[in-house]
């Protein structure tokens, strides 16, 4: 009887790939109009897009090492510079942002409102963004206050040397809470004219906690030796679940509290190619996913990840609609020299930990043995956090070798 029934379960989750594409075809446009309806969540949803736009591109420049993003915070630090720019860079910069497909004329205090929710304590998500701006451009006041009187952040002026190391490193690690320290890891060089910068951190709670934490497990690795590394485990542990053939994997959708998700992407095989899920990767796929995948009880262990991540997102950013901009750059409400973007400093810190506020079913058969679905993420993987009443993509990341979880 346990068999037929685990069966059964298994079948239902094999299903889901047919039932979201029968439900997409059926609904059609409605189905659109159904997922992002407020301001909020059309804005969440189009950082979303260009985080998983973003994401991809990182994700092509080294496809063998593992890479995590915060969305919300390059579009925030982004959002900033666009202030500064002409009416046609700026059509250029909302288009990579994909703030061209909002129409909202409020842009800039819905996204203030969105971050502000975003930044609730129980969310365990905190970001900090800021343009860093050298002094001998002339700097305009205008956009300085405009930029400070929208996001509470005005735009750092760089005197030039080490001084301006320890200020800017000072600044995000008061404003994370000092979880993110040094984000920039050198000091700057003289010609340093523009650089937005954005850090984000992440330590979400989970709804139901694991009573096993830090056991050593194998994490399988692409044609390398299993590697031992702490993970978490619980039995009968609430998630919702499902398989998609078409990209190869099994997801599973972890609560959290205050409305956060963690979604794990575990493909089937033992791989360091994730194409196909990075390819698949939208805000409506995923608002899709919250809404079709099964809830049942597993067995489920997770890594314990400890990750920081630091990188110049520049290069990435010129394919995704910004090179003719990003070669005549034009920042004519900031400077009218000429000037150049130096880099995109981009910082992540991200952690796990057991504790939960509630605890594990108990729930048993009548024979007085647990049904075991198991969900064992031990290889290669791709993660996503999301704030499900917004729909906004806190945080993105991949997964190849099992030492990029313990970098702090």
């Amino acid at each position: 009887m346990k068999k037929t029934a685990l069966l059964l379960v298994l079948w239902s989750l094999l299903c889901l790939s047919h039932a979201q594409m029968t439900d997409t075809e059926a609904d059609g446009d409605e189905e659109v109009v159904d997922l992002f309806t407020t301001p909020h969540t059309k804005l969440a949803a189009a950082t979303s897009d260009f985080g998983y736009n973003l994401f991809r591109q990182l994700a092509a420049r080294d496809p063998k090492v593992s890479v995590f993003l915060s969305p919300m915070s390059i579009s925030a630090a982004f959002t900033q510079l666009s202030m500064g720019v002409s009416e046609r860079a700026e059509k250029q910069i909302y288009r990579a942002l994909r703030y061209h497909t909002l129409q909202d004329s409020q842009l800039h205090n819905t996204l203030k409102e969105l971050l502000s929710s975003l930044r609730a304590p129980a969310k365990g998500f905190n970001s900090a963004e800021r343009i860093l701006l050298a002094r001998k451009l002339r700097l305009k006041l205008e956009y300085l206050n405009n930029v400070e009187t929208q996001y509470g952040v005005r735009p750092q002026t760089l005197m030039g040397g080490a001084r301006d190391l320890k200020a800017v490193n000072d600044w995000f690690k008061q404003k994370t809470g000092g979880k993110v320290g040094q984000i920039l890891p050198s000091a700057l060089p003289r010609n340093t004219a523009v650089l937005p910068v954005g850090a984000a951190y992440f330590k979400g709670k989970w709804v139901t906690r694991f009573s096993k934490a830090n056991k050593m497990d194998n994490f399988q690795v692409d044609g390398q030796a299993p590697v031992l590394i702490p993970m978490m485990e619980q039995e009968n542990y609430p998630v919702k679940m499902g398989n998609d053939p078409d990209i190869g994997c099994t997801i599973a959708q972890v609560p959290m509290q205050d409305g956060v998700s963690m979604y794990f992407f575990l493909p089937d095989e033992v791989t360091q190619n994730l194409t196909m899920i990075e390819e698949a990767l939208t805000a409506e796929f995923v608002q899709d996913l919250s809404n079709t995948l099964h809830a049942v009880q597993v067995h489920l262990t997770l890594p314990v990840i400890k990750v920081s991540y630091s990188t110049d997102l520049l290069p990435s950013l010129s394919d995704l609609g910004l090179s003719e901009w990003l070669a005549e750059t034009d920042l004519i409400k900031i400077t009218s020299q000429p000037v150049k973007l130096n880099a995109v400093r981009h910082k992540v810190v991200m952690e796990t930990a057991p504790e939960g506020t509630e605890y594990a079913s108990t729930t048993t058969t009548a024979r007085g043995q647990s049904l075991t679905l198991a969900y064992n993420v031990d290889r290669p993987f791709l993660f996503l956090v999301r704030d499900e009443p917004s729909g906004a993509l806190l945080m993105i990341g991949k997964v190849l070798s099992p030492r990029d979880l313990e970098r702090v």
